[in-house]
Formats: C-alpha cells, structure tokens, sequence
C-alpha cells in the first residue's frame, strides 16, 4: 500500500519540466510539424540544464548519415565540474526512431524546411528536444505575427477592465 507522501513523489516524475524554450523560433518559422527527441548528454551538461543555463537561440538540427545531430545548442560549464567539464558548443546526438528519422530526412530535403529546437525539457528524468520542421517566415509573415499578437494582447486588456 502507498502512502500518500510516496504517491505525490510517484506523481511529480511523470510530469515535465521545461528547462529551455526557443520562444524566437516561433516568430522566425512557421512551425509545420513537431517531434519528441532524447538526447545525448555528458553528467556536467545535465548538472547545467537543471539549473536552466543554456540557450537555443541559434542552434538547428541536421541528419547527417542516418543519424540527427544537435548544433550550435550552448550549454554554460557547470561551475563544480572543474577539469572534467564539457564544451559548451559541442555537437550532440538526437535519439529517434528509424521511421521518424527517415521522415525528417525527406522533409529537410524539401526547399526551404529546417529542423528547430523548440524546447528542452526533462521528462521522468531524462532530456529531451521537441524538434519542429518550419519554413522560415518572411517580413510580412512577421509582420502579421506581431499585429495579431497585438489584438488579442488588447482584447485580454478590454476583458479584465
């Protein structure tokens, strides 16, 4: 029998936590398509994440060989890791099935199709990336983006007044 202190433990490992997000990688691209990726990490590069020190703003993802690879994803040293720490712009590797990566494979040949990491997060402990294929938006696109986000900010404004 569970005690109640045990079940929330139980409880909170299955949730995930978001460490990073892309927010720019939304306004930049217009996300087509989003997949799921574990990824391969060091013991000092997860000390890092879980104290939320890394960025994705210019990172992107590549298949190269048949396998996905994560580039330019920096990742601070972490500060206790000394002479043991890792290269904060390293290359690292994505985990994903065959068939996802085949998929990935034929979308980034397509004109104009990249993969960008969305997000980073930990789920029951482990990392991963949600990858999302988009097509880069234009000026007008942004444009578009930003008045829209405009009027709903306003409308959110005029229904709390």
């Amino acid at each position: 029998m569970f005690s109640l202190i045990s079940y929330t433990k139980m409880e909170n490992k299955s949730e995930e936590r978001i460490a990073i997000s892309n927010r720019r990688a939304r306004f930049e691209y217009e996300i087509l398509e989003s997949f799921e990726a574990g990824i391969v990490l060091v013991g000092s590069e997860v000390k890092s994440l879980r104290q939320g020190k890394a960025n994705l703003q210019d990172s992107y993802a590549l298949v190269k060989n048949g396998e996905v690879w994560l580039l330019n994803m920096h990742i601070n040293p972490y500060e206790q890791a000394n002479q043991f720490n890792h290269d904060p712009l390293r290359t690292r590797k994505l985990l994903l099935n065959k068939s996802e990566i085949a998929k990935l494979q034929v979308k980034t040949n397509e004109k104009g199709l990249t993969l960008i990491p969305l997000k980073l997060y930990f789920k029951k402990g482990n990392a991963k990336v949600e990858l999302g294929i988009g097509k880069g938006k234009k000026l007008h696109d942004k444009r578009e983006s930003i008045k829209e986000r405009d009027v709903t900010r306003e409308m959110q404004r005029a229904k709390h007044v």
